[in-house]
């Protein structure tokens, strides 16, 4: 499991591989002169133990002045291109996210929510940018400091750099005592920052809904559980970081106490010299850092394996509804709207009963479509598989004569306008929303869309009009302004194929009715497929298809509909009742 992530970590840098390594090599320059001025230091000190001038003291001091300007500058380049390179893959991963986000079946969204997908494509990126970053940093900076000191420090005596370095053993143990534990508590705070993500994103989409029913102080309360429990994770987690790392750097400072010890009794039995001692001494400086860090650098590992888990759970969802092989190509304006089923059947994953039941129909060109019946009849499941945002099976929905599912998606959804049940709007104005589909659209074409749907006059109402702000959801429109504005917005791409969703249900019956009227006329008639439980307007229809318990149990026009006993006479009557009753 290690290996695949360390294989994924790989794979992340790889684009950027010729600036990890400009950023590596610069780093083995750091160490290099790292090496060579304590050396430096060594060889003067026992010079000028021996013949003192001024000159050769300002000579060693211009010299390692200009060899630790050359060490910064350095340094400052391999931290420029190795942070650089963990900024690229933040980028990059955000953006493979969102893409491949794009791919996947509105499904997928109902099981995962928001706020952990939020996070996951936000602070889980980051752990890993930390990781190629900072982490690469000091493991290259920790191996190059280990390879170049070592050689120099045995050189100089071997036995006191094996007594300087006898206590790093000890380290390597203690970090990996503390590994699973960091690894189990960075992933409670990531969970438990979704957690608080997702209530935070819900909430605030909910707003008014938790006003109308005055429950402010009970989500004031989930909020607080949900805070304290990523409270407890952070403590919990910094608790252990604070143990952790101040043992590391004082097992790490040991060394330095035991030369300090040891050295000063080798240099009066004339074993080693005051230069070698002190270079010994800032040998041990420089590998306290290195070995220090190596906390910080096992736990940014600990959070981006755990980060790296759970973003490729996203990026290995593979869509289930994506194009076939040679998938059919088929032009817009070569659509004509002829839709057929044939023993359309579709069961919902996991659940035991269809919610379509061999259905079969044929729609013609132009042809005004009603579907009527129950709620969980399967009306919106129809509107779906037409869609394709359902994965129906091959060989039982076609446009055209063509299988929907040997259809390239782009085109067959760029021939099909759907206005689902939820007139979703986005925190634009109203000119953008309408335009959403066909983005370069000009004003004249947005106020015709705007007409047919009859919602002209009322934009025109608003004080900015079309650039009216809509708030987030559509917030600042009634619910039959926000149909109509999504109406409009299907309108406008002026697809052959028009499916209504119960989209039409926060409209008066009158208004509806007219509605259709402006869909049914004109050069070029579109295929509507209606989907309401406004009989008033459903009995204009060209046909209509009533459903029951996932069946067609009716179809035909609104007259020889009520001819015949069945569902759609009981619906009727009903609706008549409620009419009267109304007046």
């Amino acid at each position: 499991m290690a290996d695949a992530r360390l294989q994924k970590l790989g794979e992340y840098m790889r684009p950027h591989w010729r600036q990890v390594a400009l950023g590596i090599l610069s780093l083995f320059v750091v160490n290099a002169l790292g090496v060579y001025v304590p050396l430096l230091i060594r060889d003067g000190l026992d010079e000028l133990q021996t013949t003192f001038t001024m000159q050769r003291v300002i000579f060693y001091a211009v010299l390692i002045l200009i060899l630790a300007s050359v060490m910064w500058v350095v340094r400052m380049t391999s931290r420029t291109l190795l942070f650089g390179v963990g900024r690229q893959v933040e980028f990059d991963l955000k953006q493979k996210i969102f893409n491949h986000l794009l791919t996947l079946e509105p499904s997928y969204f109902a099981v995962n929510t928001p706020g952990d997908l939020i996070s996951r494509a936000t602070s889980d990126v980051d752990n890993i940018r930390r990781l190629v970053g900072f982490a690469v940093l000091s493991l290259a900076n920790m191996i190059f400091a280990y390879a170049l000191t070592l050689p120099a420090m045995l050189g100089i005596s071997v036995w006191l750099t094996l007594v300087a370095l006898a206590i790093y053993p000890c380290i390597l143990i203690l970090v990996q005592l503390f590994s699973n534990r960091l690894r189990n508590q960075q992933l409670q705070v990531q969970e438990a920052n979704a957690d608080l993500s997702d209530l935070i994103q819900e909430d605030m989409s909910g707003m008014a809904l938790i006003k109308i029913y005055a429950q402010e102080e009970n989500e004031r309360h989930a909020f607080h559980q949900l805070n304290r429990q990523m409270l407890t994770a952070n403590l919990q987690l910094a608790k252990t970081q604070n143990t952790l790392f101040p043992l590391l750097r004082g097992l790490a400072s040991i060394s330095q106490l035991a030369l300090l010890a040891l050295g000063v009794g080798a240099i009066a039995d004339g074993s080693l010299s005051v230069g070698g001692f002190v270079a010994l001494l800032l040998f041990a400086q420089n590998l306290v850092f290195p070995t220090a860090l190596l906390g910080f650098t096992i736990t940014a590992y600990q959070r981006g394996e755990v980060s790296v888990d759970r973003l490729e759970s996203i990026l290995s969802n593979e869509p289930r509804i994506k194009d076939v092989q040679n998938a059919i190509v088929l032009p817009q304006e070569q659509v004509k709207g002829w839709i057929t089923a044939q023993h359309l059947t579709y069961t919902y994953p996991g659940a035991a009963d269809s919610a379509l039941k061999d259905i079969n129909f044929a729609i013609e060109p132009g042809e005004t479509i009603a579907v009527v019946g129950s709620i969980g009849s399967g009306k919106s499941t129809l509107a779906n598989a037409l869609t394709r945002l359902i994965d129906v099976a091959p060989g039982q929905l076609f446009v055209d004569g063509y299988d929907i599912t040997q259809i390239r998606l782009k085109d067959l959804r760029g021939a099909i306008a759907y206005v689902p049940q939820e007139s979703f709007l986005f925190s634009t104005t109203i000119k953008n929303n309408v335009r959403y589909g066909d983005p370069v659209s000009e004003q004249p074409q947005i106020e015709q869309a705007a007409k047919a749907a009859q919602i002209h006059g009322e934009i025109l109402n608003f004080p900015q009009q079309y650039k009216t702000i809509v708030g987030e959801r559509g917030i600042t429109l009634s619910g039959g302004q926000r149909q109509r504005t999504a109406l409009a917005r299907a309108l406008l791409v002026d697809a052959p194929i028009l499916i209504l969703d119960d989209s039409l249900s926060s409209v008066d019956n009158q208004t509806a009715t007219q509605i259709l009227r402006n869909l049914s006329e004109g050069t070029r008639r579109k295929t509507v497929f209606f989907i309401s439980h406004q009989l008033s307007a459903a009995a204009t229809a060209d046909r209509i298809m009533v459903m029951d318990q996932g069946k067609i149990v009716q179809i035909g026009t609104h007259a020889s509909l009520l001819a015949q006993s069945g569902l759609y006479q009981s619906l009727w009557e009903k609706h008549t009742l409620e009419q009267y009753q109304a007046s």
